[in-house]
């Protein structure tokens, strides 16, 4: 989804704008609940959804991929799974470099392909509203820094579905720059006593390629901006200015050229996401580089265990 979030969403108390949008919220609320009604299980291959409630911005691509290195190392036959969006070609494109991708309108289509190939699991990026298929394990993503915002649902606030969702999902995972999550899980268990958490931060691979006694400009288009904004910072970058775009922006020529001649006058280097620089057409990715990210896994035994586990022991 293109979509530059409105700020009252992260409000720590509901505003009226939030509360004139209520009754429209409820109303989505009540839609989804019919349309869970219908998933169901397809074929012999299991399945991970690394979703979200908060919209947007949670890490849920970069820990399908850590996901699907666990996965890798057990000597799992494992692929990912990506509904076919227009906008998310940055995303697709990031999978694909780590492993078979299936794509398709339809999640369920997507997993019938997987089947056929005969893969084990298959790692769903995004996914837990759909109303087809019904996982065998399911892991919802909260940035530390946005975590919930407002507590309300689109779009009277930033949540796609009822907090008290949770407790069918079980599994939660922390995203950020190693943040204490203490509170956060003492806030998720009014839901559920039982979650499972597990935290993760986001580690640069390519700090080497860097001078920080460079000056920078820095830019995004992605859920999470000022995450990226304060990992940079925690990383000793100097940043003279930042620019955020909406959600899966596509980036043009003019507004590119706009941060080049920022950047020319300030004297200033050029940096962005991987995800960001994928989306720049040839020609005006150049003088721009990428900081190129991975996700750590604290509790990296506890989700070997969880991925063991879904396939019986004659199989292993």
């Amino acid at each position: 989804m293109k979509l530059k979030k409105p700020k009252f969403w992260d409000y720590k108390r509901p505003n009226y704008i939030s509360n004139l949008l209520l009754p429209l919220s409820k109303l989505l609320e009540f839609a989804l609940k019919f349309k869970k009604r219908n998933k169901k299980k397809i074929g012999s291959t299991k399945t991970v959804c690394i979703g979200n409630i908060y919209l947007g911005g949670t890490g849920k691509t970069s820990i399908s991929i850590e996901i699907k290195k666990i996965l890798d190392n057990l000597n799992f036959k494992a692929c990912f799974i990506k509904k076919q969006y227009s906008n998310q070609l940055d995303e697709q494109k990031l999978l694909n470099k780590s492993g078979k991708t299936f794509i398709n309108k339809s999640r369920s289509q997507a997993l019938i392909e997987a089947n056929k190939e005969n893969y084990e699991i298959a790692i769903f990026d995004d996914g837990l509203q759909d109303g087809e298929v019904a996982y065998d394990l399911s892991f919802v993503c909260f940035n530390n820094k946005n975590f919930i915002g407002n507590s309300r649902t689109i779009p009277a606030g930033p949540l796609r579905e009822p907090l008290r969702n949770i407790k069918s999902y079980k599994n939660v995972f922390f995203v950020g720059n190693d943040e204490n999550t203490e509170n956060l899980e003492k806030y998720l268990k009014k839901f559920d006593m039982n979650l499972n958490f597990y935290n993760s931060k986001y580690k640069i691979l390519n700090l080497s390629k860097f001078n920080l006694n460079d000056q920078f400009i820095v830019f995004s288009g992605i859920g999470n901006h000022y995450t990226f904004v304060e990992m940079l910072q925690k990383n000793k970058f100097k940043i003279f200015k930042d620019f955020e775009f909406p959600d899966h922006y596509n980036y043009n020529e003019v507004d590119i050229n706009k941060i080049k001649e920022f950047a020319e006058q300030n004297n200033s280097k050029i940096i962005t996401t991987h995800k960001d620089y994928l989306r720049l057409n040839e020609g005006i990715n150049a003088s721009i580089n990428f900081v190129e990210i991975e996700i750590e896994i604290t509790q990296l035994e506890n989700i070997k265990k969880k991925l063991i586990d879904l396939i019986p022991d004659e199989n292993n």
